[in-house]
């Protein structure tokens, strides 16, 4: 391409394109300056990382969780919940007493599913995942029915390495 729509003559041989490149390289060195060397010692291809621009921060790192911060407690995980001896008693009496009375709650399906889940993993009692199956396809938002679905997948799989 012959023509310059900025009037300009093109760069055509090679001193004209050193004479280009040595004032980009001027201009590029005004914007980064050096280490703490003598700029006749320094290395153009060091220079301090303070000069240098940061990086745009990773969208999709920021929403990824910190794979050193342990996950939060569920529901009826004793090893993330330190409770006194009293209080971890009351409970084991309050679940025994509970078991027995589940089928007889007259809760929404969701809250059924929920007590339900509660009790699998605090008594680990696999007898009542078919249970909380039946009670989380009554869920009728669909959504929420899926995550009672993938919990119940979960406990399922949960206990099959247990074993």
């Amino acid at each position: 391409m012959d023509a310059n729509t900025q009037g300009q003559a093109p760069a055509t041989d090679d001193q004209e394109l050193a004479k280009v490149l040595a004032g980009m390289n001027e201009q590029a060195q005004t914007l980064v300056q050096p280490a703490a060397e003598p700029a006749a010692q320094a290395d153009p291809m060091q220079y301090e990382a303070a000069s240098l621009p940061a990086p745009a921060p990773d969208p999709l790192a920021a929403s990824m969780p910190d794979p050193m911060t342990p996950p939060p407690a569920l529901p009826g995980d004793t090893a993330a919940a330190t409770l006194s001896p009293e209080l971890e008693s009351l409970k084991k009496d309050a679940l025994e007493e509970l078991r027995p009375l589940v089928d007889k709650l007259d809760l929404p399906p969701e809250e059924k599913f929920d007590t339900l889940l509660l009790i699998i993993r605090s008594t680990d009692d696999q007898t009542l995942l078919a249970a909380a199956h039946e009670s989380a396809k009554l869920i009728e938002n669909e959504t929420k029915r899926a995550q009672a679905l993938l919990d119940v997948i979960k406990e399922i799989d949960f206990f099959a390495t247990q074993k």
